[in-house]
C-alpha cells in the first residue's frame, strides 16, 4: 500500500519525483488542464484502489514575483483561478512547508493560480500576479483540485522559469535542471507528509492560552501606543512569546534589552515579569515615563522578598537561572540565593543561626517546587515561606488541566514559545505522565513525524501564548485528515486586573 499519490504533469517531472519518493505512486496526468481532467477519473480511482492516504499535485512552475529564483520549492496554500477564484485552500501547507525546509529546501508559501495556456511574458506574468495574488503559474493543479478527492490534498511546485526567463527555452536548461533536481529532493518530506494523515481526535486542556497577567501587559502596551504614540519602548519582552512581540512591533512598539537602549525623556514600558529596584532608579534618573506592566502576582514575590529581608531573614529563591522574572526578583535585597532543584540546597553556605526565608519564582510546576522547599526544610529546620503559594493561579490550572488528558493521548503539542518557563513546565507535566510532548511556536513546528500513528492528540497553551495560534495549529492538522475536537475545562478563570493608571 502506498500513502502518497502524486501528480505530475510531465514524464520528466513523473521521473523526478518518483527518485525522489520511491515508494510513492506517480501518475503522469498530460500537460494542460483538458489532459489533466480527461484522466481524473482513473486517478481518483488509484487512489481508492491502493487506499491512499493523501494526495500531492507536483511539477515545475513559473515564477509570477521577482523574488522566486529557480529551484525554489512553491507550496500552495491555495490555488486559484486566474480571475482569483478560489478552487482550493489547502490546510497543511504551512506543515508540509517545514518539512521541506527542515530537508535544506528553499520554501514559500503562497498562492498558486492555473491557467489554460503555457504563460511566457512578463506583462501576463505581472498581470496574473497582482489579479490572483498568486505566486506561481500552473496548467492543472485547479482542474486536479476541482474534484472532491476526499483526502488531504497538496500543491508542490518548483520554481523553473522566473521573469525575464521563458519556461523550456534553451537559455533556460539549466534552470529547468534546478527545478527537476529540486523536485526530486521533495519526495521524502511529500512521504512524510502523506504518512502522517488520517484521522484523529484532538482534546483541548481548558483552562489554556491567555492569564490575566498577560492580558494586562498585552494591553498596558496597546493602550500605551494609543495614548503616547509610537515608538513606544518596552524593556524586555513584554511576554514571553514571539507572535504577541511581532504583532505589538509591527504596531510600532520597540523592545530593547536594557533603559540604555532607550532615549532620554521616552516612555518605556516594564515587562510583565518585574525588574529589579536599580532599573526603576535608572528610569527616574533619565527622566524616562514608566509604564509598570509587572504582574501583580509576581509583584507579590517582590512585596515579600522586601518584607522577608526588613526581618532579617537569609534569603533563598526557587527558581530558573537567567530567566527574566528571576533576575527582578534577586534585585530586591543584596545575598539573595538562588537555588533550581534539591541538589542545589546542598550547596548553599547560609549561617545556621539566622532565620532564613524562601519565595518561588511564579511559573514553575508545584511538584518541582515541593521538593526544593522540602529540602531546604530539612536543612533549615526554621524555614520561613510566603503565606500562599507564590506559584501563578494560571500556571496551576494550566498544569492540572493538562494533567487531566494526557493519559489519554498519544501525543501533546504545547503552544508557546521556548523563552517561555510557564510552557516548559507543561511539555514537563506530559512527560511525567509518559506521554510524548513538544513545544511548538505555531504549527511549522510540528514535525511530521510526530503525528505518525498519533491518533489522539493533546493541546494545550502556555499562560503567554495567543489563542489565535492554537486555531492555527487546529487547522493545519485538519489539512491532515478529519479531526473529532472536543474542550475539557476542568475549572473556570475569573481573575482580572486593572491596567496601570498610565495608560487607564
Amino acid at each position: 500500500m502506498s500513502t502518497l499519490l502524486a501528480l505530475a504533469p510531465m514524464r520528466m517531472e513523473a521521473r523526478a519525483v518518483g527518485r525522489g519518493a520511491p515508494g510513492a505512486l506517480v501518475a503522469r496526468t498530460g500537460v494542460g488542464p483538458d489532459r489533466a481532467a480527461a484522466g481524473i477519473g482513473g486517478h481518483l480511482a488509484t487512489a481508492d484502489a491502493h487506499a491512499v492516504r493523501a494526495v500531492a499535485v507536483t511539477g515545475v512552475a513559473g515564477g509570477l514575483v521577482p523574488d522566486l529564483r529557480p529551484g525554489q520549492v512553491v507550496v500552495a496554500d491555495r490555488v486559484l483561478r486566474p480571475d482569483g477564484t478560489l478552487v482550493a485552500e489547502l490546510l497543511s501547507a504551512t506543515v508540509l512547508a517545514a518539512a521541506l525546509r527542515r530537508d535544506g529546501l528553499p520554501v514559500t508559501v503562497g498562492g498558486v493560480v492555473s491557467t489554460d495556456h503555457l504563460v511566457r511574458g512578463d506583462a501576463e506574468r505581472r498581470s496574473l500576479a497582482a489579479t490572483s495574488g498568486a505566486l506561481a503559474v500552473d496548467m492543472e493543479s485547479a482542474t486536479l483540485l476541482a474534484p472532491d478527492w476526499g483526502l488531504p490534498t497538496a500543491v508542490v511546485r518548483t520554481v523553473a522559469d522566473t521573469p525575464g526567463g521563458r519556461l523550456v527555452s534553451p537559455g533556460s536548461a539549466t534552470d529547468l535542471v534546478r527545478a527537476l533536481r529540486a523536485l526530486t529532493r521533495t519526495g521524502p518530506a511529500m512521504q512524510r507528509w502523506a504518512a502522517a494523515a488520517g484521522t484523529r481526535s484532538v482534546i483541548l486542556a481548558g483552562p489554556r492560552s491567555y492569564c490575566a497577567g498577560v492580558e494586562r501587559a498585552i494591553d498596558t502596551v496597546r493602550r500605551g501606543l494609543e495614548r503616547f504614540g509610537a515608538p513606544l519602548y518596552v524593556r524586555r519582552q513584554i511576554v514571553h512569546n514571539s507572535h504577541v512581540v511581532a504583532e505589538l512591533e509591527a504596531g510600532g512598539a520597540v523592545f530593547v534589552r536594557e533603559l540604555g537602549e532607550v532615549p532620554d525623556g521616552a516612555t518605556v514600558v516594564l515587562s510583565a515579569h518585574g525588574v529589579a529596584p536599580t532599573v526603576r532608579e535608572e528610569a527616574a534618573r533619565r527622566g524616562l515615563r514608566v509604564v509598570d506592566a509587572t504582574c501583580p502576582l509576581v509583584a507579590k514575590v517582590h512585596t515579600e522578598m522586601r518584607r522577608f529581608a526588613a526581618r532579617g531573614h537569609q534569603l533563598v529563591l526557587i527558581g530558573h537561572p537567567g530567566h527574566d522574572e528571576t533576575e527582578g526578583t534577586l534585585g530586591e535585597a543584596p545575598g539573595i540565593r538562588l537555588v533550581e532543584t534539591p541538589e542545589d540546597v546542598a550547596g548553599l553556605d547560609l549561617d545556621p543561626g539566622r532565620p532564613v526565608a524562601y519565595a518561588t519564582q511564579t511559573t514553575l510546576s508545584p511538584e518541582e517546587t515541593a521538593a526544593t522547599i522540602a529540602a531546604l526544610g530539612a536543612r533549615y529546620p526554621h524555614l520561613t515561606g510566603p503565606s500562599a503559594s507564590d506559584i501563578c493561579y494560571a500556571t496551576h490550572n494550566r498544569q492540572e488541566a493538562l494533567a487531566a488528558i494526557a493519559p489519554r493521548c498519544d501525543l501533546v503539542l504545547v503552544v508557546g514559545s521556548a523563552t517561555s518557563s510557564n510552557s516548559r513546565r507543561l511539555v514537563e507535566v506530559a512527560e511525567r505522565l509518559g506521554v510524548a510532548a513538544h513545544l511548538v511556536d505555531d504549527e511549522t513546528d510540528i514535525d511530521l513525524g510526530w503525528l505518525d500513528g498519533a491518533s489522539t492528540i493533546g493541546i494545550t497553551a502556555g499562560a503567554s501564548a495567543p489563542e489565535s495560534v492554537v486555531t492555527r495549529v487546529l487547522r493545519a492538522l485538519g489539512g491532515l485528515g478529519p479531526l473529532e475536537v472536543t474542550a475539557e475545562d476542568v475549572r473556570r478563570e475569573s481573575v482580572t486586573f486593572p491596567l496601570p493608571l498610565e495608560v487607564r
